[in-house]
């Protein structure tokens, strides 16, 4: 009996201990859509995907020619022949089924090219993540782009901005464009005052 009751108390001490502590949500992925950084980095992969995209295409197509072509000749081939274009159109297969798998597999090139890319921005989300949670004094920071839902979240525990606005000041800054101006030339395109007076001057004289 006085181990139930211990065991009760525990409980409902843990229970009041997770009530206690102050919940926050963030969400990730926009986070990573607002950096400059992470999009540019994401535009660099994305077209890394479609040029191999592309040559997968290519790979098919030739693919489909050739094998085409052996199915309505091979009855005009005999032997080595016949077995020099039957492995031609299988070696084009494996070829293909090789690439989709090594590059756009479940651990394929894609993947971790995506794992490396996101990866130091997770770092960079995760120790702002951290900094906003010891300032807030928050116990737990649910992610709500990961499959979390949630039916209902008031904007006082909704830390994103705040986790983008920290990373704002931590990331490091686009430089600025350098001006080209001529030198007597100001932005306006408008001769120098002092080069423009003393002009005057000299048809005065």
């Amino acid at each position: 009996m006085k181990k139930i009751v211990l065991i009760t108390i525990m409980i409902l001490f843990s229970a009041a201990q997770v009530s206690a502590q102050k919940i926050g949500v963030v969400d990730t992925n926009y986070v990573l859509s607002k950096l400059p950084q992470y999009k540019e980095a994401e535009n660099r992969l994305n077209a890394q995907i479609a040029q191999w995209q592309a040559d997968l295409q290519r790979l098919q197509a030739e693919y489909e020619r050739k094998k085409e072509a052996f199915e309505n000749e091979k009855v005009l081939l005999v032997g080595d022949q016949l077995k020099l274009r039957e492995k031609e159109v299988i070696d084009l297969e494996n070829n293909i089924r090789n690439t989709i798998g090594g590059r756009f597999g479940s651990n394929g090139e894609v993947n971790q090219l995506r794992a490396n890319l996101t990866k130091p921005f997770q770092d960079q989300i995760w120790n702002a993540i951290k900094t906003v949670s010891t300032k807030n004094n928050l116990g737990i920071v649910l992610d709500k782009s990961n499959n979390i839902s949630v039916i209902f979240l008031d904007k006082r525990y909704d830390y994103t901005e705040a986790v983008l606005n920290l990373l704002g000041k931590t990331l490091p800054k686009a430089e600025e464009p350098k001006n080209n101006t001529r030198p007597g030339v100001k932005e306006s395109g408008k001769t120098n005052t002092k080069t423009k007076s003393a002009a005057q001057r000299k048809t005065k004289s």
